[in-house]
């Protein structure tokens, strides 16, 4: 007897330790791939591919790989790998989790295209693929409502920044006269009058994905998010692809006075604001989704003052230690099930590993040494205070700066508290070393990033004029003496958060009540009733209606056309028409008229077939035989198909009123009116094809065809007219299936 055994090994395999490894595969052969770079890069070499893509425009798919861009790249290969690790244990058991790997790669190749692409339309399409996959990863959890609406605002924002960001990179390529990033020039963007508008509208693409001012309250609702989507979109890949499109636009558009307008207050406005809430909540991932906020904003500081490679290293220290943060997060709730700070208390002696990794990334988030984000902040500090542009003094700069550390360091400190202080309940086990893996591999980085200053010399090549100094130790000066402060306060904060929270209640919720995200809502709820009105003005579900919209709309707007913007000086510098073209044009006139005042259906439609063989005519008098034996065909057909299908049903019946049919008729009249001077302003002006030499060039020698309408048709045109014919198709499949369901039904013919 042959006895079948059940298991569910596979799909356990798949969704656990092996699903993990397996997948983070490709982002491990990535990493080593970008690793293998880095020396040919340290010495100022670029490795480009290009592939043809609309080479008539310039449109090629070309990807360029150099300091900047390795960076970024490392990144997201290196994260990525370990939050497909993090992720096979975290979301374990789930229905979705093949999908959700799914989604995470291709937002990893949607961001990796953003930061290879050299062509500024390959760029936009990739950025606008990094919107999508991260619509759907916000709103993985689409079951609850918070999800959905989170994902739906993060892509609304996202989207209208792209929007406006392709216009600025359209007038940027046309301004410049290339598509490639690597092949513009300042000097030709700087000097047009164009420059504005494209600094203002690429820097609202780039602020609306980077979460900054005024449009960063997206971000904390992104936090609906699975815990492992938080670890990568949102602290050290997408809104990073902001940061990473500033910095290299810089040297096209930046080192201006508009520049640092735009760059100082926004960032500096963010850097405060986001760092001001952070320390106020009691979410873990709210507090660092706001500290990711602030930090952002500092990089946009930053890079308003030129500093580029600064600039980088506050995003590679702020991804090392936000990353294994929100993965220790994670870890936290899922074994504890709350990531309330105020509910949990101990948790080192149960979770000793994820203890030791949320330590090490604290204590570069606050600046401790020899962490990378000591060496961060001094680098900050140094440039901070020798600096003196678009009359912002070095010490009020400062103090901006100090300030917003000492919110974040701050809030760092509060995330620490489940660890430490008196358990509040004791949890058996720590976490899976699929969960506490990353965020020690992070967190060790870190570590090493302080001591031996690995990513000088790559960022080095990212200067914008001159490399800044990066080291562990700068000598006791005043920027250290503010590291030390920056510790000592945020230490002090972290102690009393709950009573100065309760303090400043008032100015919290005054921010909330008049911040952007009522500002968000109320546009909005005014879009929404904006279109319930106009729906109830437009839309009301008679065909006519939608007609008379239409051709409304239509009229005024060339009405204001002609007005505006056209010449009628050789409007009638024309022949006189002939006797029977006269006599023609009459008939068809008179045909149309009788068509709309009969009220049989067969003699309506025998005046339709009139007009359609008068216009017959008028393709032979002016030599186009083969339209006209067309147009001939067609409208014998049609007629033969009136009588067939119409002969038995009832007569027309008047169901409009009066004024109804005059506002028509007048409407009518207004729409032939405006054909007919479009006509003739068209054809008053000379007009040169550059079409025509070309079809009637080709179309023997490529298509072999001495017709050039038919070879246009068949060949040129194959695809349009296969289409058409396709839906020519559909239509009478559609009618015969109606046909046939009237007769089952026991419908009359």
């Amino acid at each position: 007897m042959l006895h079948v055994v059940t298991s569910t090994a596979p799909s356990f395999l798949y969704r656990g330790v092996k699903a993990g490894w397996l997948t983070a595969a490709l982002p491990f052969a990535l990493l080593i791939l970008f690793a293998s770079a880095i020396s040919g890069v340290v010495q100022g070499q670029t490795y480009t591919a290009t592939y043809p893509w609309v080479p008539s425009l310039g449109v090629n798919l070309t990807f360029r790989l150099d300091a900047l861009s390795l960076v970024l790249a490392l990144l997201i290969s290196g994260i990525g790998m370990l939050v497909l690790i993090y992720s096979s244990r975290y979301l374990e058991g789930d229905p979705y989790l093949r999908r959700f790997t799914l989604i995470l790669m291709l937002f990893m190749g949607s961001m990796l295209g953003v930061v290879l692409a050299d062509n500024i339309m390959l760029l936009f399409i990739f950025w606008e693929l990094t919107s999508f996959s991260s619509y759907l990863l916000i709103g993985f959890n689409h079951q609850r409502e918070a999800a959905r609406e989170a994902a739906k605002q993060a892509l609304i924002v996202t989207s209208a920044g792209g929007l406006a960001m392709l216009a600025g990179l359209v007038l940027l390529g046309i301004t410049t006269g290339t598509w490639e990033l690597s092949e513009m020039q300042s000097g030709a963007v700087i000097s047009s009058r164009f420059y504005l508008p494209i600094l203002l509208l690429i820097a609202g693409g780039a602020c609306t994905k980077s979460a900054q001012f005024p449009f960063h309250f997206w971000l904390p609702k992104a936090m609906e998010a699975p815990t492992p989507v938080s670890a990568y979109l949102h602290s050290a890949t997408m809104v990073n692809a902001g940061i990473y499109l500033l910095a290299r636009l810089m040297p096209v558009l930046g080192d201006t006075r508009e520049w640092q307008a735009i760059m100082l207050p926004v960032g500096a406005i963010t850097l405060l604001m986001g760092g001001y809430l952070a320390w106020q909540q009691t979410d873990m991932k709210l507090i660092l989704a706001y500290t990711t906020i602030s930090t952002l904003g500092l990089m946009v500081l930053l890079l308003g003052l030129g500093a580029v490679d600064v600039a980088l290293l506050l995003l590679l220290a702020h991804a090392l230690y936000k990353g294994a943060l929100f993965m220790v997060t994670g870890a936290v709730d899922h074994e504890t099930g709350t990531r309330d700070v105020s509910r949990l208390g101990g948790l080192r002696q149960t979770m000793p590993i994820t203890a030791s990794a949320a330590v090490l990334a604290v204590l570069s988030m606050a600046g401790i040494p020899p962490l990378v984000g000591f060496v961060t902040k001094e680098a900050v500090y140094t440039i901070s205070l020798a600096t003196s542009i678009a009359s912002v003094p070095a010490l009020l700069l400062t103090g901006i700066i100090v300030l917003g550390n000492v919110f974040n360091a701050g809030a760092g400190w509060i995330v620490l508290r489940p660890f430490f202080g008196k358990p509040r309940a004791m949890y058996g086990h720590e976490a899976s070393p699929r969960l506490w893996i990353g965020p020690f591999v992070l967190g060790i980085m870190g570590l090493l990033g302080g001591l031996s200053r690995l990513a000088q010399p790559l960022l080095e090549q990212t200067a914008f004029h001159e490399a800044h100094e990066i080291k562990l130790w700068h000598g006791f000066n005043t920027a250290f003496a503010l590291s030390g402060l920056t510790i000592a306060a945020s230490a002090v904060l972290a102690l009393y958060a709950s009573g100065v929270s309760r303090w400043v209640a008032p100015l919290t919720n005054a921010i909330r009540k008049i911040g952007p995200q009522q500002l968000y809502t109320q546009a909005i709820n005014g879009v929404l009733t904006l279109s319930a009105v106009g729906s109830r003005i437009v839309l009301k579900a008679y065909l006519r209606q939608y007609i008379r919209v239409i051709l409304i709309v239509f009229v005024l707007a060339l009405a204001y056309v002609f007005a505006t913007d056209v010449d009628f000086n050789h409007l009638l510098d024309r022949p006189i028409p002939r006797f029977y073209e006269l006599t023609l044009a009459v008939v068809i006139m008179v045909a149309a008229l009788s068509a709309t005042r009969i009220n049989k259906r067969l003699s309506a439609a025998a005046m339709l077939g009139t007009v359609g063989y008068g216009v017959t005519l008028i393709y032979v008098l002016y030599g186009a035989p083969d339209l006209a034996m067309t147009q001939f065909a067609i409208e014998t057909l049609t007629v033969i198909l009136f009588v067939v299908v119409v002969y038995r049903l009832p007569k027309l019946k008047t169901l409009s009123s009066r004024s109804a049919r005059r506002m028509d008729a007048i409407l009518a009249a207004m729409v032939g009116a405006t054909m007919t001077l479009l006509t003739l302003v068209v054809t008053s002006v000379p007009l040169t094809s550059r079409l025509s030499p070309f079809f009637a060039e080709k179309s023997y020698v490529v298509a072999h065809g001495h017709n050039v309408v038919n070879v246009i048709l068949v060949d040129f045109r194959g695809f349009d007219t296969m289409g058409e014919i396709t839906v020519l198709s559909v239509a009478a499949i559609g009618v015969y299936a109606l046909l046939r369901l009237n007769l089952h039904r026991g419908g009359t013919d």
